[in-house]
């Protein structure tokens, strides 16, 4: 499997929010039938989850790394 580049795994990134926020969006609009709530739920909505995600990196930072001692098998 061939190594991806950061600026390949950026563009995804910003490329995968896009979809997801469009998709929170259309749900908004869907159940509201109004244009301008359905755009300020997806702001709001990348918003709080750009800060909750960098929150759980955070937190995984805190736990120990277990180390496996016998590993099922050896290459």
């Amino acid at each position: 499997m061939a190594k991806e580049s950061h600026l390949r795994s950026i563009l995804k990134t910003f490329s995968w929010r896009v979809v997801a926020t469009l998709i929170t969006m259309l749900v908004a609009f869907f159940f509201t039938g109004n244009t301008k709530v359905a755009l300020e739920i997806g702001f709001l909505d990348t918003l709080i989850k750009l800060f909750a995600y960098y929150g759980h990196e955070r937190a995984w930072l805190k736990l120990p790394e277990k180390k496996d001692p016998d590993p099922e098998y050896e290459i």
